[in-house]
This record gives structure tokens, sequence and C-alpha cells, in this order.
């Protein structure tokens, strides 16, 4: 396929579907599925041909909405008439929203007021509520929008538009500027910033260079990098070949976690036709660069988000962590230059490409340019995936989108960045979301999960649940990753069974400061930083439980 067969393709499918007089968007992420949504999509087809729509209505299967706790969540959309959302979506919801919905607004005027039935007016969701209102989409644009499972729908989103900008001006430094200029920093939670990483590993002498697109998502409650490969794998593919050009890279792997199921059955997918359309092989797009991509899948050890861990996977050795330097744009797969990215940040590359690098750095925080993907969950009336500017506070996050407190306690404060990040108290939430406001409270951006606490959490027992994952995760490589968090972990449960000293508060920020100085990798430097930091911001909690086995909280 040449840039003219692809823009002939776009065009045939905005011209089918502006054809339909309704179009209906069901949810088919994994959070919409386990709420029931399979069997939404048939009996919304099957509602249309009773009523003898089914011509008039195209049924459209997409990935994340965003608003998981309501799903199954379906979109209707009518022209001359506002979107409507619906919340969770039976199929005897589905029948009535066909019958009682979509048939009348089509026979009526788009001027005329629909008269709902009292129990699907309650299954709405207003969107001009903060949640929808106050997120800014950039990765997320297309999740909701498109099927993910069809490569025509991405194409028609201007989908590949910007690889086939960037194999026809063949000027792999200008991308790479481009990216730099852009402020783009690595959403996997280290920040490091991407054209650099790409620039390091263009600058290693090398016949072979490799992109390794990193989907091994671990935290606890996170899930942002499985809903962008569930609702559009090819943003992905398209920032990795992207990246391979501009690096010179004629081969890529996708890393993803085994148990992302529904997430590996897209990609998967999506490489397929992504290779029949000539957009992923030999002479992409009718130039001389090649590049194709395969998948691997990680076992679901956590040290194997740490990219020289991942590199050991893919080899088939076990998830051991390298020392560095050297550092993967140096030596990495096989011994040869690669850059790891992201899920995030690749799918970030096509629209800085498309819409240029000072639009990016005009979105969010100077430092931390663009939006971030987080996954809100916790004490909070709406759970979910959402996308917002960097620099946003947290009170906008916590306070406006997820709407306040869902039990009617007192919030008490956030935990960013899964168990490599800290907690945040609710007299902070001023607190801009940016790597160095984060860091700044002592804890981290992370990959984007976010976990809101209220009142009746108990912090020692916050911090002994993270640290046990990270013990329970450790490659036991190192001796203070393996030794210090074991011990870290004793001194804990000491003080949640009410048996602990005065002394081991002191014990805990020594050996804190041993495995963030000794350990050999990411997981053991930061594994301490739930306890920091709920040490920082809640010592009293600590202390009330010296000698006392009822829990403040």
């Amino acid at each position: 396929m040449n840039p003219e067969d692809m823009s002939t393709r776009a065009t045939k499918e905005r011209e089918r579907q502006s054809a339909f007089d309704c179009r209906l968007f069901c949810c088919a992420s994994t959070g919409c599925i386990s709420s029931g949504s399979e069997a939404v999509m048939p009996a919304l087809a099957e509602a249309a041909a009773s009523h003898g729509l089914g011509q008039r209505i195209d049924i459209v299967a997409t990935g994340c909405m965003g608003l998981c706790a309501k799903g199954p969540l379906v979109r209707v959309e009518i022209a001359g008439r506002e979107p409507v959302l619906y919340s969770e979506v039976g199929q005897l919801e589905a029948r009535l929203i066909v019958a009682e919905h979509i048939r009348p607004a089509l026979d009526r005027d788009a001027e005329e007021a629909l008269e709902l039935p009292p129990f699907l007016r309650e299954r709405q969701l207003d969107l001009s509520l903060p949640f929808f209102a106050c997120q800014e989409k950039v990765v997320l644009a297309n999740s909701g929008a498109i099927d993910p499972d069809d490569i025509n729908h991405y194409i028609a989103a201007e989908g590949y538009t910007a690889l086939a900008t960037v194999l026809e001006q063949n000027d792999p430094e200008a991308v790479i500027a481009r990216i730099d200029r852009s402020g783009l920093r690595g959403r996997g939670g280290a920040g490091y910033p991407t054209g650099r990483k790409w620039h390091n590993t263009r600058a290693t002498p090398a016949s072979e260079r490799c992109v390794v697109c990193n989907g091994d998502e671990g935290d606890p409650g996170a899930y942002m990098d499985r809903s962008i490969l569930e609702g559009d794998p090819h943003a992905v593919i398209e920032g990795m070949a992207i990246a391979a050009h501009a690096i010179g890279a004629q081969t890529g792997w996708f890393y993803i976690r085994a148990e992302y199921g529904l997430a590996i059955k897209r990609v998967e997918k999506a490489i397929r036709q992504a290779r029949r359309a000539g957009l992923l092989g030999k002479g992409i797009l009718g130039t001389d660069f090649d590049f194709d991509c395969e998948i691997r899948l990680g076992a679901g050890a956590f040290v194997c988000g740490e990219e020289t861990a991942l590199i050991n996977s893919i080899e088939g050795k076990r998830g051991y962590p390298r020392p560095r330097p050297p550092y993967p744009s140096a030596s990495g797969l096989w011994g040869r230059p690669t850059c790891v990215n992201n899920v995030e940040t690749l799918a970030n590359i096509a629209p800085i490409i498309r819409n240029g690098p000072e639009w990016f750095a005009g979105i969010g925080d100077p430092q931390s340019a663009g939006t971030k993907v987080f996954a809100i969950t916790g004490k909070v009336q709406h759970t979910g995936l959402i996308e917002v500017p960097m620099g946003a506070p947290l009170t906008t996050i916590v306070d406006q989108i997820a709407g306040g407190s869902s039990t009617g306690r007192p919030l008490k404060a956030v935990q960013t960045g899964g168990p490599s990040g800290g907690v945040i108290p609710a007299s902070a939430f001023a607190t801009p979301v940016s790597y160095e406001g984060l860091a700044e409270r002592g804890s981290i951006m992370g990959s984007g999960g976010m976990i809101v606490l209220d009142a009746d959490d108990s912090m020692v027992d916050i911090a002994a649940f993270y640290l046990e994952f990270t013990v329970e995760e450790s490659c036991g490589k190192c001796a203070p990753c393996r030794i210090g968090g074991k011990q870290m972990l004793e001194l804990l449960h000491r003080f949640q069974a009410g048996t602990a000293r005065q002394e081991d508060l002191v014990a805990l920020d020594r050996l804190a400061v041993a495995m963030q100085q000794a350990s050999l990798c990411g997981l053991g430097q930061t594994g301490p930083n739930p306890v920091v930091s709920t040490i920082t911001h809640f010592a009293d909690e600590y202390r009330a439980r010296i000698g006392a086995t009822v829990a403040p909280a």
C-alpha cells in the first residue's frame, strides 16, 4: 500500500460511517466485558433488526470509555442530536435503547425533544460531568471511538499518516529533534526524556538495533497500558515504527504480560492487519524502510517491568536486572543497541508528529509536557481511566474528576506510583501531578496508578501491603533488596501487631536508606517509598501502634 491507497481507504471508511443514521459505541474493554458487555452487542443488533433499523445503525465495539465502575457503557450518536452515554447496560436496557430512544429519534425532527421512560433516563450519564469535561485526551482520543479490531477505523482517524510523513521526509535526526522539542518523557515511571533515549540509541554504532514496547504493567490498581493496547493497538504500532525509523532499527518486540489476554489478542490482530496493508514488513508505504515486530509474553514478574530484566526475559533468560552501565541504548537485546519505550510513550508519538512538538509542549507543565493517563481507584465516586494535562493539581483529579469521597468520610491521602510510590496527604492535594511535583512530596508518577484513601484506611497497613508486594516480587539477585525488604516488612508486622518499640522507627529509616542507595535496580531502590512517605506524613499512626493492638484507623 502507498500513501494514495491509504488516503483512499480512509475516505471510503469515513463515507461508510457517515452513511448510517445512528452509530452505537459499545465498550468492549476488559472492565466492561467482565460486567457483561459481550451480551449487549448482540442484543442491540437483534433489537435494531426487529425494528427494521439494521441498515441504519452502525454498532461498534470499542476500547475503554473511562468510567469503568459504571459499565457496560453504550454511547448513542445520532446526527443532529447530542451524544448520549448509557451506563450499566444489560440486554433489557439494550433493547429499550433501540425501541425507546433510537427509533423515535430517527422518526422525528432533530429539534424535537425525546421523552424517554424513567428507566432509561436513570441510566444516562451527564457528559458535562467534570469526569468527562476536565479531561484532555491525546493517548485515549481513539479509545471508545473506534473499533480496535478494524484497521480501517484507525486509518480513517488519521492513523498511519504520521508514519507516512516521517517516511516521506526520510530524516531520522529531524524526527528525534522533534520528539526532543516536544518535551515528551517516558511514561513508564522514570520520566527519562524520550528524544534523548532515541538519540543515544541511534548514536551507538551498530549494524542492527532494536525497539521494544514495554507492556509489562504490574502495579496494583493500574491498567493504563492494558487499556491502551485493547482500545487503540495500531497507535502503539505506528509509534513503534516511527521510533524504529528514527533510531535505525528493523525489528521490534512487544513485551506484554500473559494475563492481558484481550490486549494480546488485539495486538496480534493489529500486527497481522498492518502486515497485510503493507504498514509492517518490507518496503513500508513504498519506501526502502523495512520493519516488523512480534510479541513476547511476560510471566507476570513485576521486576520484568525494569528494562534490563525485561530484556533478559525476551532473550529467554531469568528476569534478573543487569548492572548499568552499559545501558540498553548501548548494549541491550542480544548485545544490540535497544530502545525500550512504555506503551503510553509510544502512543504519544504519532500525535506529536501530526500536530507538531510545540502543540504537545504547550499542554501540561513546562517540565512535564503533554498529558498523562491514570487509573484512579479507591474511595471516590467515579473510578476508571482518565487522561489529564501534566501539572493538574491532585484536587482537580480527586475532587472534580473522580467526584470526591464515595463513603461520606473525609479523604485522607492519595497513593501514587504503585509499590514504588508514596502517599500524599489530603492537606497537600494542591500538589501538581508532574514528575517534579510528586517527587517533592516523596512520591512518584510511576506508570499511572492512583488509589484514593479515606479516614478509615490505616497508613501502616497500606505501607505493609505495598512492601509485601515488593518483597514477593523481588528477584533476589541483590542483598539490599532481598534482605532489606524482608527486614522492613518484619518491622511493619510488629507495628501491626502492637509489639513495636520506638527504636523500630529508626531501624525502618536506616533500612530504607540502605535499600535506596545499594539496590541494583529500581524495584529495590524505590521499594521503601511507601514506608518512608507514610512515616513522613502519618508518623502519629506509627507511634499509636507502639505497644497498642488497636489501630487508630
